[in-house]
């Protein structure tokens, strides 16, 4: 189904995206019960479904390349966060766990995620949110991480380091 109405093409999505993105970001970073930044909390979120997970799948979970998977894994651990261990069966690839630590602030992460999802979908019925998840779900599809350093700019490789910070 193709949106073909008139004024489609106009409501700016991309810039409206790329603002909504950046402004959320920024403001979860700036919140002072946050200890952890909003890339550290995905990681969390990862391995409190899955602890031990390869630092790969993390990133490919995280739509992170194997550099940006490998710094955010790096500040993580630095902050006592998680900890890297090499891999029983293969010792070129590394798992991540959680830490003592990294566990209960990913029960703050969960508090913090669900004061915020609350924020974003206050206004709107289950029924708009559920078009609005479809849709940014779409994008994902659409645009796919394989073909993104074809289409890559400048502006999108900012999004992706405000995305680690």
């Amino acid at each position: 189904m193709r949106n073909k109405t008139a004024g489609a093409g106009h409501h700016r999505l991309i810039y409206l995206l790329s603002v909504a993105q950046r402004r959320l970001q920024r403001w979860m970073a700036a919140q002072p019960s946050s200890e952890v930044t909003p890339a550290q909390a995905g990681l969390l979120f990862i391995l409190g479904k899955q602890d031990g997970v390869l630092m790969g799948e993390a990133g490919t979970a995280l739509d992170l390349g194997p550099a940006g998977i490998s710094g955010l894994v790096d500040r993580t651990a630095a902050a006592k966060l998680i900890e890297r261990r090499a891999d029983r069966e293969d010792g070129r690839a590394w798992r991540v766990w959680l830490t003592p630590r990294g566990r209960a602030a990913l029960a703050e992460a969960k508090a913090n995620a669900a004061q915020v999802n609350a924020a974003l979908t206050d206004g709107f019925t289950s029924a708009e949110i559920d078009i609005v998840a479809r849709w940014l779900t779409s994008i994902q599809d659409k645009f796919p991480r394989e073909l993104s350093s074809e289409l890559s700019t400048e502006p999108s490789r900012e999004l992706s380091r405000d995305l680690e910070e």
